[in-house]
Order: C-alpha cells, then sequence, then structure tokens
C-alpha cells in the first residue's frame, strides 16, 4: 500500500528544475501513506512520485519500477495496492518465458502489461485480484494509463491540463502542483452535501476520480476513458444450498489470498456478523495467532441506549467472539475530549482533503487506526458485506425501496443541512435535483435481469437497489477507511469486495438472500459453523456513534462560535437566525439519528476545508 502521483505535460521537459520541485513537493504530501520509502523517475513529459509502505517484498519492491528491453526502458510503473493472485501469475508469466527480478507483485503487473496488454490494456487488468490504483507509462507509445480497481477500494484522483495530466492517490498532491485551481464551483459544494459517490465530481473544479473498474489513457492525442469491469446478470440457477456452499468457497480462498504478508497482521472486530465472520475464518487460515481490535467509548456498554439504528453494544459480542475463536484481542476506548481534540480534527480533515468526512465518525476511525498502526501494519476489515449480502435496514423497509431516490437518503439529513444555509444559495445548489440526475444516471447502469427474474417487479427493484448501494454508497466507506487508514500508514485489507464474490452475490436473486426471512441470510449460513449462536442471530447494528451528551454540547458550542464569526469563510453562505432555531429542534439533539450531528459536522467540515485549503467558491 501506498501513495502515487504524477504530471505528464507533452509541451516541455518535465527534467527541468522547476518541474522537478513541483514533481518532489506532490510526491512529498503522500508521506503518510507510504512512510518507508520514496523514489522520483522523470523522462521527458512525463514524472511520477512514489512513497511506499511496505507490505510484500521489503527489499525488492522500491518504485518507481521499470522494465527494460534491449537496454531500454520501456515501462514504468508507480502503484498503490495488492494484487492477491501475484504469485499465480507469477507462475502463469514465468511459463511464457518472462524473467523476474523481485519476489513483489509491482514486477508481476509490469509483466502482466508487457505480455497480455499489449493489444488492449483491459486485457491485463482483467487478469488481477486484489484493490490497486496504479499509474504506467509506456515509453515506446508515450502513453500514460491510470488504472483503479473494480470497486473502488483504492483511490485515484487526475486533473486534465492543457497539454496533459496531473494525477494522485489523494486530491493534496495534485493541488500541490501550481498548475491545478484550488476552485469549487456550486457543483463541488452539491457533492460535498450529498452523500452520494460521483467519480465525475472530486468538488475541486476540473478534478475528477478515475472511476471503479476503469482505465484511463492519457495520449497526445488527449485523454480517454476505458471500462474493463461492470456488474452483470449471470442468470443464477444454482439453489439456496448450494449458494451457501459457494459464498463459503469464495470466503475460504478470499481471506487465505488476503492473509499474505510480511508483516504484522490483523483483524477488526466489532461483533457483528460481518468482522465476526471475517476474524474467525482468518483464525482458522493464519498460521499465527489472530490479533483482534475494537473501538469502544467511555462508558458506551455501561451507560448505552438503544436508538433506531443500535438495539445493543458491541462490547459483549466483541468478548464473546475473541473467546470463542481465540484470538489476542484489543479494545481502544477512546473519550470524548479524544474525538474533539483540534489536533486530531485537524488531522482527519487534512487525510480526507474533501470536505466530505462527518466528524466524530472519522475522528473515532483515524483513532483507532493509529492504535492499531502500533502493533500491526495490515488489517482485514468488513466493509462492503451489507452492501453485498443486504445488511442494511433501507435494504428491508418497503418506503425506503420504493422511496424513487436513494433509500440511504430518506429522512431528515439532507433538510437538516440546508437550514442552516443562507436560502438563495439552498435555491441555487438545488440539491435535490441534482440528487435526482444523479439517481437517474445510477438507474440507467443498472443490467437487465434475464430469465424469468426479468418478469418480476419487485426482483427488478432489488437488484437496482443493489447496484445502488455497491456504487454510490459503497465508494464513501472505502474512501473514509482507505483516507482515515493510510493518513496513519495502516494498510486495510477488505476481504467482501473481492470481485468474484461480489459477481456472485449480485447475480443471486433477493428471495436467497433473505431466504431465512433475515438480512445477510447467505453469509450467516455460509458462516454459523465458525460462530457463537448469538453473533449468528444478533441484528445489524451500524458503526457506533458516540452518546455521551457532552460531545453535542462541545459540538454545538462550536457550531454557534462559527455563525458569530462574521469573518469565516462561510459567513456569507449561512442563515445565522435560521441556523440558531434549527439547533433547537429535536432533529439536531438527537444526534446522528435524525442528522443534526452529521449536519452540524457537515457545516464545520466545510468551514475548515475552505481556510485550511485557501480556496475559492465559484458561482
Amino acid at each position: 500500500m501506498c501513495g502515487i502521483c504524477g504530471w505528464v505535460s507533452f509541451d516541455r521537459d518535465l527534467g527541468e528544475p522547476d518541474a522537478r520541485r513541483e514533481l518532489a513537493g506532490m510526491t512529498a504530501t503522500m508521506a503518510c501513506r507510504g512512510p518507508d520509502d520514496e523514489g522520483i523517475w522523470v523522462d521527458g513529459p512525463v514524472g511520477l512520485g512514489h512513497r511506499r509502505l511496505a507490505v510484500i517484498d521489503i527489499q525488492g519492491g522500491r518504485q518507481p519500477m521499470t522494465l527494460t528491453e534491449d537496454g531500454r526502458t520501456t515501462l514504468t510503473l508507480v502503484y498503490s495496492g495488492e494484487a492477491y493472485n501475484y504469485r499465480e501469475l507469477r507462475e502463469r508469466l514465468a511459463a511464457t518465458g518472462r524473467h523476474f527480478q523481485t519476489n513483489s507483485d509491482t514486477e508481476v503487473i509490469l509483466q502482466a502489461h508487457r505480455t497480455w496488454g499489449r493489444r488492449d490494456p483491459r486485457d491485463a487488468v482483467r487478469e488481477l485480484n486484489g484493490m490497486f490504483a496504479y499509474a504506467l507509462w509506456d515509453t515506446t507509445t508515450q502513453e500514460l494509463l491510470l488504472v483503479r480497481d473494480r470497486l473502488g477500494i483504492k483511490p485515484l484522483y487526475y486533473y486534465p491540463t492543457e497539454h496533459g495530466v496531473l494525477f494522485g492517490s489523494e486530491p493534496k498532491a495534485i493541488l500541490a502542483n501550481t498548475t491545478a485551481e484550488r476552485v469549487v464551483d456550486l457543483n463541488g459544494l452539491r457533492r460535498t452535501l450529498g452523500f452520494v459517490a460521483d467519480p465525475h465530481n472530486a468538488v475541486f473544479r476540473g478534478m475528477r476520480e478515475v472511476p471503479p473498474g476503469h482505465v484511463v489513457r492519457v495520449s497526445p492525442n488527449g485523454i480517454q476513458q476505458l471500462r474493463y469491469w461492470q456488474l452483470a446478470d449471470t442468470g443464477h440457477t444454482d439453489d439456496v444450498p448450494t449458494t451457501v456452499r459457494h459464498v463459503r468457497e469464495l470466503l475460504d480462498d478470499t481471506i487465505q489470498r488476503q492473509l499474505i504478508s510480511d508483516v504484522p497482521l490483523c483483524t477488526l472486530l466489532s461483533g457483528g456478523l460481518d468482522s465476526s465472520a471475517l476474524t474467525a475464518l482468518a483464525a482458522r487460515f493464519s498460521t499465527e495467532r489472530i490479533r483482534s481490535f475494537a473501538v469502544d467509548f467511555v462508558g458506551y456498554t455501561d451507560n448505552f441506549t438503544p436508538d433506531a439504528m443500535r438495539a445493543t453494544p458491541d462490547g459483549p459480542y466483541v468478548q464473546e467472539v475473541a473467546t470463542f475463536v481465540g484470538t489476542e484481542n484489543t479494545n481502544i476506548t477512546l473519550s470524548t475530549s479524544e474525538l474533539m481534540d483540534p489536533g486530531v480534527r485537524k488531522a482527519v480533515r487534512h487525510a480526507c482533503d474533501l470536505p466530505i468526512c462527518f466528524g466524530e465518525v472519522y475522528s473515532s476511525l483515524y483513532l483507532l487506526f493509529r492504535a492499531i498502526r502500533a502493533r500491526s501494519t495490515v488489517g482485514l476489515s468488513g466493509e462492503s458485506a451489507d452492501e453485498v449480502f443486504g445488511g442494511y435496514r433501507w435494504f428491508h423497509d418497503p418506503a425506503s425501496v420504493y422511496a424513487g431516490t436513494f433509500p440511504w437518503l430518506r429522512g431528515p439529513r439532507i433538510e437538516m443541512t440546508e437550514r442552516l444555509l443562507d436560502p438563495g444559495l439552498v435555491s441555487k445548489l438545488d440539491l435535490s435535483g441534482y440528487l435526482d440526475d444523479l439517481y437517474r444516471t445510477a438507474l440507467a447502469e443498472v443490467p437487465e435481469l434475464t430469465g424469468s427474474a426479468a418478469a418480476d417487479p419487485h426482483e427488478r427493484r432489488m437488484r437496482e437497489i443493489c447496484h445502488l448501494f455497491l456504487t454510490r454508497f459503497l465508494p464513501n466507506l472505502l474512501d473514509r477507511k482507505d483516507r482515515m487508514s493510510m493518513a496513519v500508514g495502516l494498510e486495510v485489507r477488505v476481504p467482501f469486495c473481492d470481485h468474484r464474490l461480489v459477481e456472485y452475490v449480485f447475480g443471486t436473486p433477493w428471495s436467497h438472500k433473505t431466504f431465512d426471512g433475515r438480512e445477510k441470510s447467505l453469509l450467516r449460513a455460509a458462516t454459523a459453523d465458525v460462530l457463537p449462536q448469538s453473533v449468528v442471530q444478533r441484528v445489524k447494528s451500524p458503526y457506533p456513534n458516540t452518546q455521551d451528551p457532552h460531545y453535542d454540547q462541545m459540538l454545538h458550542a462550536e457550531f454557534i462560535a462559527l455563525l458569530h464569526n462574521h469573518d469565516a469563510a462561510l459567513a456569507p453562505l449561512l442563515d445565522t437566525d435560521a441556523a440558531e432555531a434549527a439547533l433547537d429542534t429535536p432533529e439536531a439533539n438527537n444526534g446522528g439519528v435524525l442528522g443534526g450531528r452529521w449536519a452540524l459536522e457537515q457545516i464545520l467540515t466545510l468551514e475548515a476545508f475552505l481556510t485550511d485549503y485557501g480556496v475559492s467558491i465559484s458561482g
């Protein structure tokens, strides 16, 4: 896991001193993502930068890595992520006569493009199983390829320029180059206020993400996007028992692959079905006792109050799983003062880069990962199990399913945020229109059903809902996980994002996914034999929020101070009177449950973002 960046400018030589300084500055912004090593490679119109977190082949995996033919460099790569099938690919490539100088997966990717990607680079990328974002420069064709994994686990941004492109694992790498403008227009503001992933809108004007499952080709002729993967209807014919067995086979294989590491490894354990199943299977296949880590808050279990999202605290289940499985478990217990610590909140915002980080949900994850990094370098996490297997309550609430919008946007979150803003700005933003456009675009991408499923309106709708969550909701969670973990130099892997598992389960009928009348029926049945019954039967409980009332009191005080700061960057965009009135509503005083805490965190984060990054707002 690493940080990458680069610059292509077909009108100049980037070996010039000024250009090299800019490239060095871009690379330096990735230091947290790669604390172990640094490398820069420049050749005429291209410059590539790399910061390394050494996980596999500590000595041999240095980057940028080049491939030479007849004494001449032909391919150069900067790479972030892991290819979990690199050993099998290495054997296949060696059988074709390819020779290797290292034991790294980086060199395997170079050789894969040399062997399978000459006609079409997508042919090489399709061979990879893993999480990755990389840039490959072809000296022969004078082309740059920007490649991102199928589900968007690893981030990759790019910024087209008049004569080429800037790119980086994070926006801060791009913004370190004086060519990039720090401007946010109305469309960027819309992206910050709606919780919907949109790779075409990276908040900063002119900046984009490489979409998941795509290759972006940059040449003197321009920039081209090439799709190499998308979800499809597979015409699933397996019965429920066969489907359950195959899910287990895929999980077993995936977790064994993702245990490969030359550095200490652990799991993240919440006591829910997803993380518990992952931890139990990892313990079965690991040659060493598995370390597990859980997050908790001071007084949370003793003073827990059930709410609309959580019926039980995590702590007792975490302990039961740790004992049942036999992990070496550590609870990381956080206080409100830690969550509200200005230094922590600033570090979180800096890691996010974009004003899409919401207070203690991010701060607690950052603090958890920071504590883990003192003991482990790699962690396995349960992200995407809910999206893949249908775990969220929204999946099982007809009002949400048939709401005619993204199910997770039902409720007062957006409305609460709009109450805080100037009415003129709210009118200009037209968030409802923006989100409706995104929704219609997302629906148009859902693959057509085949066979008998095509005649079932409910099956069609549930396939749409699954697709929306996988393509428009999950990327936000993956981005949160990546930013908070890489901010402290921790690699977090997500086995439930294995594309083979995602493809197979996406193609199963909704009746299979709920065959026992519950959420995540397939995952529960596939892993019940390795878990305590209390966890098998536990109702879905999301990532925890602190219930300490002092947190909300401190948050309200910080927000009121912002309202009365006439020099604040956001001052012209807020409706002070309406915002003060909104603070007294029930929604504002129910924490994250009804959206009040979420809305305040959004505004405070946006204010800090505008100030810290020196951003100007256009439109």
